[in-house]
């Protein structure tokens, strides 16, 4: 079983945790965005931390997921990588 079997597995067998998985999507989304945009770059963590002048480990956390960033701690790391921030309000796809 690989691991979007086993993720759809889980989600079916419990509802509450694909939910719980939605709400934490865009989190996720800038997570990958950011280590997308980054490693296209041939980038390193402590060049882009280091380029929008914070700490290599700020960087560390934003890409594990273990921090919660301000809207302009993302302007300074989407500048960083020579990106504009976009941030809006989708309607939800119906089912």
């Amino acid at each position: 079983m690989n691991f979007n079997e086993y993720k759809s597995k889980a989600f079916t067998d419990d509802p509450k945790l694909y939910e719980e998985y939605k709400m934490l999507e865009p989190e996720y989304e800038i997570v990958r965005q950011v280590i997308l945009a980054r490693e296209k770059q041939n980038m390193t963590q402590k060049q882009l931390a280091q380029k929008i002048g914070i700490k290599q480990s700020n960087i560390s956390r934003l890409e594990s997921g273990n921090y919660n960033p301000s809207l302009e701690f993302l302007q300074k790391v989407a500048s960083g990588l020579g990106k504009e921030l976009h941030i809006e309000f989708r309607d939800p796809p119906s089912i």
